[in-house]
This record gives C-alpha cells, sequence and structure tokens, in this order.
C-alpha cells in the first residue's frame, strides 16, 4: 500500500495544511468575487441554471383547506465536470535546519502558499475567461466602449454607464447588480476621470481608492483585478493582465453558502478541496514533498445577472 493510503485505500490528508490550503487567498485574486466557491457532493452533475422564478414576486397567500403553491427555484441545464489540478511543493532536505530531521508546519506552509500560488493563477485565468466572453451575454447585457465614451477619455462619463447597465441588470432579473470586477488599467483610468475626481475634490483623501469608487457607484464591492501573466515561452515577452480591457457588473450573493442561491456564477469544488497530502520523502532529489489537489469548474450559472464592459479604456498616450 502506498504511504499516501491508507489500510482503506483512502488517502492520508494533512489536516492543518489542507485548512491553510482552503483558508489560501491571493491579493491579486478577484474571481471569487463573480464566482464564490460553493462545495458540490460528486464530480460531475448539471449546473444549476437560475430561471425567472428565481426573482420573480410570488403570491404566497394560502386560503384555509387549498393547495399550498409551489415554485421551482432553478432549473438544471447542461453538465458540468470538475477538473483536477494536482501541483508538488518540494522542500528540499538543505532547506532544514541541522538540528530538524522531519520538515516542520512552518516550511510546509511555505510550500503549499507558493503551489496555491500557482494554482489560483491558473483559476483565475478561466474565471476571467469566462466572465469576459461576450457570446455568454444577451445583446442588451453588454456595451462596447469606443472613443471619447471610454473610460480613459476626459469626456467620458462611467456613473451614467454604469446606471445604464445596473437597470439592464435589474429589469432582467429584478436583482439590482452589487460587485464589480475591473482590471489594473480601468482602475486606473476611473481614478484620474475628470468627473469622478470632481466628486472627491472636497475629501481629505490624496487620492481615490477601490472603497471611495464603489460608495461613488453605489456597489457593495469593487475588485480589482492585478494578475497578470506571461502567455509566451519567451522569458522577455511582456506580461498581460489576466482581466484585459473588460469591466464585469454582476449580482452575486454576499454569503454563498449553497450553488442553490441565484448568483451570476460560482465555482464548483468538490467537497474538502483544495486538500493537501501527508508529506512524504522523495530520495531521488532528497526532499519532501507535499501534494496540493484541487478539484473544481468555474460556472456561469446566471449570465442575465450580470453586465460586461468592453474595450473599457483606450491606448495610454
Amino acid at each position: 500500500m502506498s504511504a499516501l493510503f491508507n489500510s482503506s485505500g483512502n488517502r492520508v490528508i494533512n489536516p492543518v495544511l489542507t485548512t491553510i490550503a482552503r483558508e489560501y487567498k491571493h491579493p491579486a485574486r478577484v474571481g471569487q468575487v463573480l464566482f464564490p466557491p460553493v462545495d458540490v457532493p460528486e464530480r460531475g452533475g448539471q449546473v444549476i441554471r437560475f430561471n425567472k422564478e428565481s426573482f420573480r414576486l410570488t403570491n404566497a397567500r394560502r386560503a384555509p383547506g387549498s393547495n399550498t403553491k409551489r415554485v421551482q427555484v432553478g432549473v438544471l441545464a447542461d453538465n458540468f465536470v470538475l477538473v483536477q489540478d494536482a501541483l508538488d511543493g518540494i522542500v528540499p532536505r538543505e532547506h532544514l535546519e541541522e538540528t530538524e530531521k522531519l520538515p516542520n508546519v512552518r516550511l510546509g506552509t511555505v510550500a503549499v502558499r507558493q503551489v496555491m500560488d500557482n494554482i489560483t493563477l491558473g483559476l483565475e485565468f478561466e474565471q476571467a475567461k469566462l466572465a469576459t466572453d461576450p457570446t455568454k451575454y444577451a445583446v442588451n447585457s453588454k456595451l462596447t466602449l469606443v472613443g471619447s465614451d471610454q473610460w480613459s477619455s476626459p469626456t467620458s462619463r462611467p456613473d451614467l454607464d454604469m446606471d445604464d447597465a445596473k437597470d439592464a441588470v435589474r429589469l432582467r432579473t429584478g436583482a439590482m447588480p452589487n460587485k464589480l470586477v475591473i482590471s489594473r488599467p480601468i482602475f486606473n483610468a476611473l481614478k484620474a476621470n475628470p468627473f469622478i475626481r470632481e466628486q472627491f475634490k472636497y475629501t481629505s483623501s490624496d487620492s481615490i481608492t477601490v472603497a471611495m469608487l464603489a460608495n461613488f457607484f453605489d456597489l457593495e464591492e469593487i475588485a480589482v483585478g492585478s494578475a497578470s501573466m506571461l502567455e509566451s515561452v519567451d522569458d522577455d515577452a511582456p506580461f498581460v493582465d489576466v482581466w484585459g480591457n473588460s469591466a464585469v457588473l454582476a449580482y452575486v450573493p454576499s454569503k454563498a453558502e449553497s450553488f442553490g442561491a441565484p448568483s451570476f456564477g460560482y465555482t464548483y469544488r468538490l467537497k474538502g478541496h483544495p486538500n493537501v497530502e501527508q508529506e512524504r520523502w522523495d530520495g531521488d532529489i532528497k526532499s519532501w514533498i507535499y501534494g496540493v489537489i484541487y478539484e473544481r469548474q468555474p460556472v456561469m450559472c446566471g449570465p442575465d445577472a450580470g453586465f460586461l464592459f468592453q474595450n473599457v479604456v483606450g491606448p495610454r498616450e
């Protein structure tokens, strides 16, 4: 029997490091704002897509002796299959103190966090690609900005664009969008926008913050996606923004406790994931190995609850 399995054939998990992996948060990862993680019991199933009943005002009044009205929230739609990311973190024997015989929690934590840095970047890319795909949105749920309407233009009015987008979501779902995800270049453009700056000229703050913008747009949260990635095998190639030149406005519940609650999206993850295997010794490389496994899949289960802005800012002059 492998050292990774117990006598019952189950994988041996390090509970302390698994907790660290599940609670891991990278400051540049914002995909969870639109696709919060929710646990699912199986590796495959059907996505719950939220229909109009999820948002409709229902007359629940019941007369004595009459039947109780029923409502079906959400409908089963496309199949989902969780994908598995698996990477090993390495702690070379040379990194251990001379007096240590086994790796400690501190070194294990470092290894796990390094692995989670890599794994979550891949997930962030998938979430951004899904959320910024214009084919996922209805015609009235997306807007391409051009010229003077781009938020980098001194004559643009992002506040009016945002009000129109909110109404588009509200009139399609009955829910008011509460979350906005933007890339770093878009955040910089909003901070420099003359109309927005005028609204804050009497504040004590020297610069416009994310919280100030959220308050200005009357949103619960604005998340700035700062993640960048190297798409080329050439190490000298420029990095690109994961969230590109798009902004996504959406309704997402503040506390996602179940994938049955109406939302723009979720990240389905297998219950108990990510998890960390018990450390094992690899004599070939004279190192301790920490295996991290994460089975998950981001899904857009309520596209009508979102609005996509494209080509948001122009090139810097």
